[in-house]
């Protein structure tokens, strides 16, 4: 079975943001990390900070923007998923946890918008 246009179209956005967060002095954890209901783009060390990272590349932002895609039910499958995460890896279960979002529009060559603490696991449960 072949890749479709918006796997490969999400790949490249993972790669710009693995690259501009490593840039950035991030260390990569994971990427990619899935378990059933849910999946999270990069897991990643901000210093003592766990970071998990949702990246959204649109061609256009003409109905809405990258980051006003990550809606409460996106937001909710990523905060279980990071829940998971952290009873697979308990490591890092005492650090603090934040949760961003790589907002990409178009090629990226405009530039890539970092929304740090872009919601919080209570803003999920609404």
């Amino acid at each position: 079975m072949g890749r479709g246009p918006r796997r490969t179209l999400g790949e490249r956005g993972e790669k710009l943001a693995y690259r501009f967060l490593i840039a950035h002095g991030l260390r990569p954890i994971a990427r990619n990390f899935r378990r059933r209901g849910g999946e999270i783009d990069l897991i990643m060390l901000d210093r003592q900070c766990l970071t998990f990272i949702e990246v959204r590349l649109r061609q256009s932002g003409r109905f809405a923007t990258p980051g006003e895609t990550v809606d409460y039910r996106k937001q909710r499958k990523i905060v279980r998923t990071a829940a998971l995460f952290l009873a697979s890896e308990r490591r890092f279960a005492q650090l603090r946890m934040r949760f961003d979002v790589i907002a990409i529009e178009g090629d990226g060559v405009d530039g890539i918008h970092w929304i740090r603490d872009a919601f919080r696991p209570d803003d999920s449960m609404l």
